[in-house]
């Protein structure tokens, strides 16, 4: 952000993922006549961050989401959710929305909260040694991509969906979209990736055109559980709006 403030850059979009280590940035941005705003993940309002529009999905209601259908799926026992990075703004609202959940559902699940790290390989380590300490285990979730990869290989390699425990996470990597398919997955939520960038760009273009009167505005990019019903078309269709092309293309609804 410095550097772009010292280009002076026409507009600034920015992953807001520390309470308040952006505060002086932002500021020292919009001082300097530059927009900003914060994308995939957001300032709390306490932290009186000055970003002018947040365009992402409403994390903390996601996972309240998970949280419900978690419950829904497991009456009772032992539940492990997996975050990369705790602390960090773009999931642990997530998991923060999980857990208050899964407590107003009643005391019958036991969550827990487990840090993996932000290396893929780390983190499918750390997911398989948890497991092999609890096997007793009836739920295991992720609230961020590379865990929710790792869940579902580990719930494939020692076949856990066939001795009724139940996984899900979020995101779309390819491999989470194929053990969706084979059924170790219970489901993973897409949260738009493509519109948490497109969106940026396009309010941030129309704000310097219009000269401010077109002033960027909160966009919830929205939610949607990808179960084994509905994850074919991601599977069969290459796109970059999903991230499995990068060629430019008009995609004809399936």
């Amino acid at each position: 952000m410095n550097a772009a403030i010292a280009a002076k850059a026409d507009g600034i979009a920015v992953s807001i993922i520390d309470p308040t280590a952006f505060n002086d940035p932002v500021e020292r941005a919009l001082s300097a006549g530059i927009p900003v705003v914060s994308y995939n993940a957001d300032a709390p309002a306490s932290s009186k961050n000055a970003r002018m529009a947040y365009i992402g999905q409403d994390l903390y209601l996601s996972g309240f989401s998970m949280g419900q259908r978690i419950a829904s799926l497991i009456p009772s026992g032992d539940v492990v959710g997996f975050i990369a990075t705790p602390g960090s703004l773009n999931i642990q609202p997530r998991i923060n929305g999980a857990k208050d959940a899964i407590k107003q559902s009643g005391p019958s699940i036991n969550f827990t909260e487990v840090a993996t790290g932000a290396a893929v390989n780390d983190e499918l380590s750390r997911i398989e040694a948890y497991y092999l300490g609890h096997p007793n285990l009836k739920g295991m979730f992720a609230v961020d991509a590379g865990s929710t990869q790792g869940t579902g290989q580990i719930m494939e390699k020692y076949g856990l969906t066939a001795k009724g425990v139940h996984a899900g996470g979020y995101d779309l990597l390819p491999k989470t979209l194929q053990e969706i398919q084979a059924g170790n997955l219970d489901f993973t939520i897409d949260q738009q990736p493509y519109l948490q960038g497109f969106y940026p760009v396009m309010q941030l273009f129309l704000y310097k055109l219009s000269g401010g009167l077109m002033a960027p505005s909160d966009t919830n990019t929205g939610l949607l559980f990808v179960t084994k019903s509905n994850v074919g078309p991601y599977l069969s269709t290459q796109t970059r709006f999903e991230g499995s092309s990068s060629q430019q293309k008009v995609v004809s609804p399936s």
